[in-house]
């Protein structure tokens, strides 16, 4: 490697520093920016989906409550009645 006489750094080093372009790192970061986008949009959908089937288990739930609460409260006031 071969060192300028008015730079310490090797002679590539200054010929990637020439070549440089702002375009390319501004390409870069818009790459980036795009994938983060598309995970995020993935990573949403997904919890979508997640809090839809979610719902559906709470219905389920909700049913399975309202059904067994009401049958016990009908037992409970059956054998009330007959206690009387």
């Amino acid at each position: 490697m071969s060192l300028s006489p008015d730079s310490p750094l090797p002679s590539h080093y200054q010929l990637a520093n020439l070549n440089w372009h702002p375009t390319v790192d501004m390409k870069v970061q818009s790459y980036a920016l795009e994938q983060s986008t598309k995970q995020l949009r993935n990573e949403t959908e997904q919890l979508k989906k997640e809090n839809a089937r979610l719902a559906v288990i709470n219905s389920r739930v909700d049913r399975f409550e309202q059904e067994h609460f009401s049958s016990l409260n009908q037992a409970l006031s059956t054998g009330d009645s007959s206690a009387s």
